[in-house]
């Protein structure tokens, strides 16, 4: 068994651990590897103890890394901050964004995916701690928001992603992924057929199931220690 096999194994006890606690299923909550700085091989190594979806956060890394390994059939999550004008290459190469934060961007990865492909699946990203150093839309504007990306064509919308501040307070690390879960429910209430709430990392994914989480994206407790980029 590998390292990464092994660390896949740990995480995935984690995760059925917490879902258990919270009265889930263990299967409700799925688990994307952020490969965000790893070379290929190591994305290589989780895909073949069983790990399919995968996180970037950088634009031509990521791009780079699902050409090379576009013959294992895993799926690609861009998870990043996102500009304007890096829309097109996402847009190509990616099957999920869960960083828009505004409609501009979205208009644009509409336009820019190919008719060719599926639509692309899309998570809003709410800043729910309010840190200005923090991208992501309002919790007051997401609802609006919400239902503009939705009419777009060329994309689907899948749900909801926080990164909120770091804290060792659980009390805390729930409050920030309660209040996603309650946009999230409005958002349902109101007609999206939301199903997805993309919540919780490495230290923090027992409040995140407990709060309803249904992806987690893991990084370093399955690679080890970031590499800088």
């Amino acid at each position: 068994m590998t390292p990464i096999s092994a660390n896949l194994q740990a995480v995935h006890a984690r995760i059925d651990a917490a879902a258990k606690a919270a009265g889930r299923d263990p299967v409700s909550v799925s688990l994307l590897a952020v490969s965000k700085t790893w070379p290929a091989d190591s994305v290589r190594a989780a895909a073949a103890a069983g790990q399919r979806a995968f996180g970037e956060n950088y634009v031509q890394e990521g791009c780079e890394k699902a050409g090379v390994l576009a013959g294992l059939g895993l799926d690609w999550h861009f998870i990043g901050p996102l500009q304007s004008n890096k829309t097109r290459p996402v847009a190509e190469a990616f099957d999920w964004v869960h960083s828009v934060d505004r409609l501009k961007i979205a208009e644009r990865l509409s336009a820019q995916r190919p008719t060719e492909m599926p639509p692309l699946n899309i998570c809003l990203q709410v800043n729910v701690s309010g840190e200005a150093s923090k991208s992501g839309c309002t919790p007051a504007a997401a609802p609006a928001l919400a239902h503009a990306v939705a009419a777009l064509p060329r994309l689907r919308l899948r749900g909801l992603m926080c990164i909120p501040e770091p804290t060792d307070d659980v009390a805390a690390q729930r409050r920030s992924f309660h209040e996603l879960h309650r946009i999230y429910e409005r958002l349902q209430h109101e007609g999206l057929p939301l199903d997805v709430l993309s919540m919780g990392m490495s230290h923090d994914i027992e409040a995140a199931i407990a709060e309803g989480a249904t992806l987690v994206r893991v990084g370093t407790a399955i690679f080890g220690e970031r590499n800088k980029p």
